[in-house]
C-alpha cells in the first residue's frame, strides 16, 4: 500500500469514527489568564500544573502583556490572549480584565483562591461534540463529528508549551524562578463548523517551534461555552 493510500485509509477510518458518534465524554477546559509580571499568579500557574496531570482536564495558560509596564516583559504574552480575555470579560459581565483569572468551559470564571467552579465542574458529566486530533506526515488533522441542529461554531487550534522554567529579573516577581505549564504559544481559528462532519489540516511547520502539544476547541461564535475539545502531544 502506498503512503498516500494509507493516509487516505487512516483519515477515512478516523472520520468514520467521529461521524457515527453522537457525543463523547470530553475534558473540562480550564483557561488561566496569567502574567509573569503579576505577583499573585504563581500559585495559579502551579494549579495549572496540577490540573494538567489529569486526563479529564485540558488546562491552558494564556499569558497577557498588560502588566509588562511593571518592569518585566512576559516573553509568553500574546495579543490574542488579551483579545480572548476581553471577550470573556464582556460575556461574563466583568467590568475589567484581571490576573489570575480562571475561565471554566468558557461559561464562568473562578478565583484561584477558592476554585469552587473548577471543583464543581469536575464532578459533573460532560458530553461534547466528537473531536479527534491526529498527526499525519507533516500535518495536524482535526476532525469534527456530526451534530445536526447545533449552533454555528468556531474551530480553534491552540498550540502550547507543556512546561517552562523562567528566572524573573525585574517586576513584582523579581528574583523568583517560575515554573509554568501548558503555556499557549499560538491560537488560530481553523474555520467554521455548522454541525456537519468536517475536517481541517494544519502544517506542523506553521506552529511555533517551542510548541509541544496542540488542542482543538469547538466554541460557538462569540466565544460562548465550549462544546468540544481534544488535545494531542506533538513530542
Amino acid at each position: 500500500m502506498t503512503r498516500s493510500l494509507l493516509r487516505c485509509f487512516v483519515g477515512a477510518a478516523l472520520l468514520c469514527c467521529v461521524a457515527v458518534t453522537n457525543a463523547q465524554s470530553r475534558p473540562l477546559v480550564v483557561e488561566l489568564f496569567t502574567s509573569q509580571g503579576c505577583s499573585s499568579c504563581p500559585p495559579a500557574d502551579a494549579y495549572v500544573g496540577t490540573l494538567s496531570a489529569r486526563s479529564d482536564v485540558l488546562a491552558l495558560a494564556f499569558h497577557v502583556g498588560y502588566w509588562d509596564d511593571l518592569g518585566w516583559r512576559d516573553p509568553f504574552a500574546l495579543p490574542q490572549s488579551v483579545q480572548r480575555q476581553n471577550i470573556y470579560a464582556r460575556n461574563l459581565h466583568r467590568s475589567s480584565v484581571y490576573t489570575p483569572q480562571f475561565v471554566v468551559d468558557g461559561r464562568e470564571d473562578d478565583f484561584p483562591s477558592d476554585r469552587k467552579v473548577v471543583t464543581r465542574a469536575l464532578s459533573q458529566k460532560r458530553d461534547g461534540v466528537p473531536v479527534v486530533v491526529s498527526v499525519q506526515d507533516a500535518e495536524i488533522l482535526v476532525q469534527i463529528g456530526a451534530r445536526p441542529g447545533v449552533t454555528p461554531c468556531d474551530v480553534l487550534l491552540v498550540a502550547y508549551l507543556r512546561r517552562a522554567v523562567s528566572n524573573i529579573g525585574r517586576g513584582e516577581n523579581a528574583g523568583r524562578t517560575l515554573e509554568e505549564f501548558n503555556i499557549v504559544r499560538d491560537i488560530r481559528t481553523l474555520g467554521s463548523w455548522k454541525g456537519e462532519t468536517q475536517s481541517f489540516r494544519v502544517l506542523l511547520s506553521s506552529l511555533p517551534p517551542d510548541a509541544t502539544d496542540v488542542a482543538a476547541l469547538v466554541q460557538p461564535f462569540g466565544q460562548a461555552p465550549i462544546i468540544g475539545a481534544s488535545a494531542r502531544a506533538l513530542r
